[in-house]
């Protein structure tokens, strides 16, 4: 490969809640100082972002003047040719882009202009833990569609339950996450159609979170929910940013893309109301050096990797964690584990399991924000050699400890 995905980076000390912030994702937890730490918690990644956005950083920040400015047209065109050569965009110019400072504002600004504040909205479960925040923080009432496995493992969305919801409790908002975090699902076309034609007969408005369009799993493609219909395009504000596929959430800087006009001014005018949600200088020269030729070729590599990562991860569970079952995901980087039938199996609590784990130096996160307790979730976004050091771990200390070692924890 020409990029570096193998190389450990020393990341403490430098302002990553992955390796400061151990507390803040797993409360209680106590590393035992033999073990070095391995963060796979925080949606981030234990990779350097590909070369170009470093370059452009520092080289925007020699010149000593940081003052109002506008964003610049190379910024917009740069989306532009990103949105058309990976997501198939038709139609796409400046004026259907609108900034945000984050997905999640983006997702309260367009509920915003869809609802009043009490309205329920429709979210799929489980859940990203930041659609709970975000709405309840704003005055929206979550009612949640499960989604279920079908026969295959395969997270399925389950349509006759969100149409009853939607009938039953007069709902006319909702939120996509596509692909699914935490569940790892790249939705099919004909899914999303079923589900926008679900939202089109009850009178629906859709915010589509599209924030891990970019990384996808063995030869899975994305489908941009507004891409299925003419009315998908006109029912559906769709979230992006660069900061998940390249490491830059610390930079702030995500995007909106509105095709119909009515309510791409209403939305424009809802996010200005703060007036804090301004674009960063430096992010925007970020996200043009990513939106790159260069970028690309880095992602295309970054997604060889994870799917080497997510395949070593699978097979060892399925080998050696009896009781811990896992759908091999088909996009983002992360893993939902199922761990309900180990912790009843062997008499301990998702909790205690979590902190044995961060016990051990492998920092990963409860699934109760997710509307899971069961699960954990884990990142896999680092070098395959910290993987396999993590895995062995868990193995030989958590999941299989001897039975010595056991009977005194």
């Amino acid at each position: 490969m020409k990029y570096d995905f193998t190389s450990i980076m020393n990341r403490r000390g430098m302002d990553a809640l992955a390796v400061d912030g151990i507390d803040h994702m797993v409360p209680g937890a106590v590393v035992d100082p033999e073990f070095d730490v391995i963060p796979m918690s925080v949606a981030d990644m234990n990779f350097p972002t590909v070369p170009t956005v470093p370059a452009a950083i520092i080289a925007r920040a020699q010149h000593p003047a940081y003052g109002y400015f506008i964003p610049r047209e190379e910024y917009y065109e740069a989306i532009i040719r990103w949105q058309t050569r990976r997501n198939g965009a038709v139609g796409l110019t400046k004026e259907h882009i609108g900034y945000e400072n984050g997905v999640l504002g983006g997702v309260v600004s367009a509920l915003n202009v869809f609802c009043s504040k009490g309205d329920k909205v429709l979210v799929h479960s489980p859940t990203y833990v930041g659609f709970t925040g975000s709405l309840t923080n704003n005055g929206y009432r979550i009612v949640h569609s499960p989604l279920r496995q079908d026969s295959q493992g395969v997270w399925r969305m389950d349509f006759e339950d969100m149409e009853r919801k939607l009938t039953e409790q007069h709902i006319h908002a909702a939120i996509l996450c596509s692909p699914h975090n935490p569940c790892g699902r790249v939705w099919e076309r004909w899914e999303l159609e079923q589900a926008m034609e679900l939202f089109r007969k009850h009178g629906v408005w859709v915010v589509s979170d599209e924030i891990w369009s970019d990384i996808l799993l063995r030869g899975n493609r994305h489908i941009p929910t507004q891409s299925v219909s003419e009315d998908a395009r006109n029912r559906t504000v769709a979230l992006y940013a660069p900061s998940k596929t390249f490491n830059l959430a610390g930079l702030v800087g995500s995007y909106h893309i509105a095709y119909n006009p009515w309510l791409r001014d209403r939305l424009e005018k809802e996010t200005s109301l703060s007036h804090y949600n301004s674009m960063n200088v430096l992010s925007m020269h970020a996200l043009m050096a990513a939106y790159s030729p260069e970028g690309e070729q880095w992602v295309e590599e970054l997604c060889q990797t994870l799917t080497g990562n997510i395949d070593f991860a699978c097979d060892y569970i399925k080998a050696h964690f009896e009781g811990v079952e896992v759908f091999r995901p088909q996009g983002t980087y992360m893993l939902f584990l199922d761990c309900g039938k180990w912790c009843r199996a062997h008499g301990k609590t998702p909790e205690e399991l979590l902190l044995a784990g961060a016990r051990v130096g492998v920092i990963w996160q409860s699934g109760a924000g997710f509307q899971a307790p069961d699960h954990i979730r884990m990142n896999l976004a680092l070098p395959l050699s910290r993987v396999e050091e993590a895995f062995r771990r868990l193995d030989r200390y958590v999941f299989n400890p001897p039975k010595e070692a056991e009977a005194c924890q």
